[in-house]
């Protein structure tokens, strides 16, 4: 089995850190993983995304063209590369940010209001991990178990406190 997933957004909303994550976690479980991440000038404001692949056996080629699951975290992000996921793929769409609907009828769409429901629990800057929770119920490419493993991976040091509200931020997404 393999899955490739791209993020896609613009810079600080957590794209390369979120793909990380995933990146991490399927390396607990054992996963072939390979993480590419891109990002225009500037890293705050300006456009990023990341290609994750978690394969069962080795990976070729780190190169992303043609996702089996799209994270969309702003419309030029969804405008770009709607056409490029595979047919029977999944996009993962932030409708608070997006208000257009995916045009494709050979996809599944989720629309999941990530960003206000990140203010919802009070951690604004995680609509990122509330994408990723429910990329992790809807597609199977890695497993809810053993979150934290991931986590404390990502989470650097200093900000130790914040892994309780990252695993929060995903347990929302995933039992949405």
């Amino acid at each position: 089995m393999s899955t490739q997933i791209l993020i896609a957004g613009f810079g600080g909303q957590g794209v390369l850190f979120a793909g990380k994550f995933l990146a991490y976690k399927g390396l607990t479980e054992g996963k072939q993983v390979s993480w590419l991440p891109s990002y225009g000038p500037e890293m705050r404001g300006g456009t990023a995304n990341c290609s994750i692949i978690l394969s069962d056996d080795p990976i070729g080629s780190p190169i992303v063209s043609n996702p089996d699951v799209l994270f969309a975290m702003n419309l030029p992000s969804l405008d770009k590369y709607e056409n490029d996921v595979k047919s029977g793929g999944t996009i993962i769409v932030d409708s608070t940010l997006i208000k257009r609907k995916v045009e494709r009828d050979d996809v599944n769409v989720f629309y999941v209001p990530a960003t206000q429901m990140a203010a919802d629990i009070s951690a604004p800057a995680l609509a990122n991990m509330i994408m990723v929770g429910k990329a992790i119920k809807e597609t199977n490419a890695v497993s809810f178990e053993g979150l934290e493993e991931g986590i404390k991976k990502v989470v650097p040091p200093k900000k130790a406190d914040m892994i309780s509200l990252n695993l929060k931020a995903i347990e929302t997404g995933y039992n949405m």
